[in-house]
């Protein structure tokens, strides 16, 4: 007997969870750094902010910077991005699994820290504009772990706040899971490991987009 459908709206990240761009964005945030005279900042560091808002990630990462610099800095930052974004792979199986899933009748939405423009090339470049019914992007609402994203999302789709799961790959998506009361899925595979994924109570820690889509598949 098949095991009742828990959920009905899955709430994707993006970068870091169906696509393979936190390396880049590390690598970007380094580069524009040094374009303006700083020291770049270890990867770690880097990928903590992975997830937020451009500008409250930079601000969070270089808080001591003077506030005029941060445009330069945003600037030098699209310029190193821009020049891979349409390079940047998604994770193997990610346009299988969610076709699979958007065929097998769940709602799909994106939550993301990018901005509407970044997402709407990112969606053209993949073709997966099409298995997601809504976004939310930083610039739209408040930025992430802030519940907004997931609360506005359930709102447009009508859907039931205990029957939404959060799927990403930060901190910051596990966090406006719970600041939203809804459940979370953490990827290990991203931005963030596991030791700071595991303190937010996801119902699973998973290595890789297979096992997302195999999880979903047994337990959603």
């Amino acid at each position: 007997m098949n095991k009742p459908r828990q959920f009905d709206l899955l709430i994707f990240d993006w970068d870091g969870t169906l696509m393979d761009s936190a390396g880049v964005i590390v690598d970007s945030i380094q580069r524009a750094c040094e374009d303006i005279g700083l020291a770049a900042p270890s990867d770690r560091a880097a990928r903590q902010i992975i997830g937020l808002g451009l500008i409250q990630a930079l601000q969070t990462l270089l808080p001591d910077l003077p506030a005029d610099d941060y445009p330069r800095l945003v600037e030098r930052y699209r310029h190193h991005y821009l020049g891979r974004d349409a390079d940047i792979p998604l994770f193997a199986g990610v346009p299988e699994g969610l076709g699979e899933l958007h065929a097998g009748g769940f709602t799909l939405a994106v939550a993301t820290g990018k901005s509407r423009a970044g997402l709407a090339r990112a969606l053209e470049a993949s073709g997966l504009g099409p298995r997601f019914a809504a976004i939310r992007c930083a610039d739209q609402t408040h930025s992430k772990p802030h519940p907004a994203m997931v609360l506005e999302l359930i709102d447009e789709l009508g859907a039931d706040p205990a029957r939404t799961l959060v799927i990403g790959d930060t901190s910051h998506d596990l966090l406006m899971a719970a600041n939203a009361g809804v459940a979370s899925l953490g990827v290990t595979y991203g931005a963030h490991e596991a030791g700071d994924l595991a303190p937010h109570a996801p119902l699973a820690l998973l290595d890789s987009f297979a096992e997302v889509h195999a999880w979903l598949a047994a337990n959603a």
